[in-house]
Formats: C-alpha cells, structure tokens, sequence
C-alpha cells in the first residue's frame, strides 16, 4: 500500500503545484499559500472523523503543528520559484532535497534500505547539476532556481520527517493542527505586510483547488508513511514534479533543453530506485 498512497501523493502534489504556481503570477505566495491552506483545512475538519483516531496524543498535535509551519514555508517558496524561475529546476530541485533528507532520517532511525535505493541517491546527484544547465545569459535566473527548489525542499523534507513521528492513533488529526497553525499565520502575515487579502480575478479557483489537491496529497502521504518505511513514501512522493513539468509544458509551453530533460529522466529515475529498493 505504501507504493500505492505514495504515487497518489505523488500526482496530487505535482497538481496542487502546478495550480499554486499559476495563481501565484497574479498575486504575492503568500496570500495564495493562505486562501489554499484554508481549504485544505476544510478538507481535513471534513476527512479526520471519517478516517478514524483511536487517540489524540498532544504530542502528535505538536508534531503536525511544527510540521505543518515547516511545510508550508516550502509551499511559499515553490510558488515563488515557480512563478519566477525554471519549473523544470525549481521542482525537481525541491523533491530531491526533500527526499534525500528523509532518506538520511530513516537510516539513522534504523531502516536499512537495499543496495538498489543507494544507487538511486547517486543517479539524483547528477541530476542537479544537468537540471542547472543554462545559457550564459540566463545564469543569474538558473541561480534563483537553485536556491528557491533547495530551499523549498528543506521545508519538505522537515514536513516529512516531523509528521512521520505521528502515531496511527491520531489519524488524520496531526493535519488539521498543521493547517490550524499555518492558516491563521500566513493570514496575519499577509495581512501585516500590506498585501492584498483578496486574489486577483482569474486566479481564485486556481488558489483554492490547489488547496484541496494539496491536502489530498498530505492525506496520502500520510498514509504511506503509516504503511511503510519513509524513505520509500519519501522518495516516491518526490516524484511530483513530473506531473507539474508536464502541466508547465503542455499549458505553459515551457521549453526543456535536452540537459534538462536528461537531468528529469534521472532525477525521477533515481528516486524510484530509491522508492523500489526501499
């Protein structure tokens, strides 16, 4: 099951990214991390007594609550990143540094992954470097790409880690407090900054779709990670940016130099090595 919840985390989140993204060329992240988080907070109030919690330990509550801040960082800045930088970049950039982390986790808490998940570490590592690969005159771009994909998926990789110290107790509880934290934080940051509440016209739906996507993809993450060992929900969920790759071109017309997709091939290659051998 944990190959099975993670793809769907996997699809949905490349989704939710795609949709975040598009509404953030309208409007600052911020504001639209706050409206999408609002609907997946809805999502989440709705599914909990649904799924089932034999208990809530406060310490899961403190643990989705820690993770929630941690991953929501991550969301604002791929919004960011996808808005003004490379999607085929910034994406996969921000997976595998969310993977990897989780990977180095697992290990050091015990899990002892094959020789063929290994492999995929070394497969990802060169994918960076082709993803990084750009005209001279767009070097100063491809940087902001590097910085804002690795600095999102250090935001992943701690959701990651801190939701996976989650009790099967809980249920779906630790979500709700991650959003019942965030929600109201990225509101009052908004709010302060002298941002605009409201989303511009045209990018609404885009905002809040991309919420309930989002959510969707925690939810199966979740589960995955109840079902399995994390470096293989990890890795597996990290295969996201195939989907919101795809979505820029086939929308977008985003175009993709052979090193880059070299560098996408192997960067999604590895990381299902990482997900089979785990």
């Amino acid at each position: 099951m944990v190959v099975l919840y993670s793809s769907l985390s996997a699809l949905t989140y490349g989704a939710a990214d795609f949709l975040g993204g598009i509404s953030s060329r309208k409007n600052s992240s911020i504001p639209v991390v706050a409206w999408s988080q609002l609907m997946g907070l809805l999502l989440v109030l709705a599914a909990a007594p649904l799924l089932g919690a034999t208990a809530v330990p406060r310490s899961d509550l403190l643990w989705g609550m820690a993770g929630g801040i941690c991953g929501a960082i991550g969301v604002v800045i791929l919004y960011k990143g996808l808005a003004v930088g490379f999607a085929s970049i910034v994406s996969p950039l921000a997976a595998l540094t969310g993977a990897v982390l989780p990977v180095l986790f697992g290990v050091l808490s015990g899990e002892k992954p094959p020789l063929l998940s290994w492999i995929g570490v070394a497969m990802a590592l060169p994918a960076i470097y082709l993803l990084s690969l750009e005209k001279e005159e767009h070097r100063d771009h491809v940087f902001r790409s590097i910085k804002l994909g690795f600095l999102s998926g250090l935001g992943f990789s701690a959701f990651f880690i801190l939701i996976s110290r989650t009790t099967d107790a809980s249920g779906m509880w630790p979500l709700a407090a991650a959003r019942a934290t965030t929600v109201p934080l990225f509101f009052l940051i908004t709010i302060l900054s002298g941002q605009a509440v409201r989303l511009a016209p045209g990018s609404r739906g885009q905002a809040l779709f991309s919420g309930i996507l989002d959510m969707g993809a925690n939810i199966f993450f979740l589960l995955a990670v109840r079902t399995g060992m994390i470096i293989t929900a990890a890795v597996l969920t990290a295969l996201y940016p195939g989907p919101t790759v795809i979505l820029q071109k086939i929308f977008l017309g985003e175009k993709l130099g052979p090193a880059r997709v070299a560098g996408l091939i192997l960067a999604v290659t590895g990381a299902a090595l990482i997900g089979v051998g785990g």
